[in-house]
């Protein structure tokens, strides 16, 4: 994917007005899949403090030279910094990018992580807020790991959280109408909207940690759950074999 253009970037623009004025409208979440949702865009600022605990797990952990990837509006790479932690954060959304150096993130690039100019080696890969999404379809996440692979320096890790969306076929017996003949059940077609902008339709992938285990070791790397939040979410740390 190359950069998104500004008229159709929807989370982008979001990001920009809460940086200008402190406020933002509706940033509309739309897809086939489920009912319309919406997302906070004062949350996409949030503090370390404000940060859920497996996002604070990650921050802890993080080291050395790291990449933030799919930074948005720089809240992970803003309390790196706060630590004295060296930092770089990317987007394809260049509002975004605007408003993370507005805001003091020191390193920022408006470039895809799939994008081979992208060539420096990082210690630590961050890839939160269902960090998997951005591989669209389980056909590839091994893409993904490789290119993690292909940025890491020797001992480096990646952390990424994602969630398990079986309990969206869960039963009131506890058990689940999930047909394993069917498209993978973590994959998701998502599209958003914000005031007058409308973004490209896209594809977005979760990823049960079994699953991601079995991807990451078929793939040459160790994948370790490092903890599990309250509602089928989860942090791992992936590493090269």
């Amino acid at each position: 994917m190359q950069t998104i253009a500004r008229d159709k970037d929807a989370m982008g623009s979001a990001i920009a007005d809460f940086q200008k004025t402190g406020k933002a409208g509706t940033l509309r979440v739309l897809s086939s899949m489920f009912d319309e949702d919406q997302i906070p865009v004062g949350y996409l600022f949030r503090t370390l403090g404000e940060m859920p605990p497996l996002e604070q797990k990650a921050m802890a952990m993080a080291q050395g030279k790291i990449l933030d990837v799919g930074a948005g509006a720089g809240c992970h790479a803003l309390a790196l910094q706060e630590q004295g932690k060296e930092v770089k954060a990317i987007d394809i959304s260049e509002l975004s990018c605007e408003a993370m150096q507005e805001r003091g993130v020191k390193l920022v690039q408006c470039i895809d992580f799939f994008d081979p100019r992208l060539a420096e080696r990082f210690d630590t890969i961050l890839l939160l807020m269902n960090g998997t999404g951005i591989a669209g379809k389980l056909s590839r996440l091994p893409e993904l790991l490789k290119r993690t692979k292909e940025l890491l320096n020797p001992g480096g890790q990646v952390l990424l959280d994602s969630s398990d969306l079986k309990y969206l076929y869960e039963n009131e017996d506890g058990t689940f109408d999930i047909n394993p003949l069917d498209a993978y059940y973590g994959e998701v077609d998502y599209q958003m909207v914000y005031r007058k902008v409308k973004g490209e339709p896209f594809d977005w992938l979760y990823v049960d940690p079994k699953t991601l285990q079995l991807v990451a070791e078929a793939n040459g790397m160790n994948c370790e759950l490092v903890a599990e939040g309250e509602h089928y979410d989860y942090l791992a740390r992936l590493s090269v074999k």
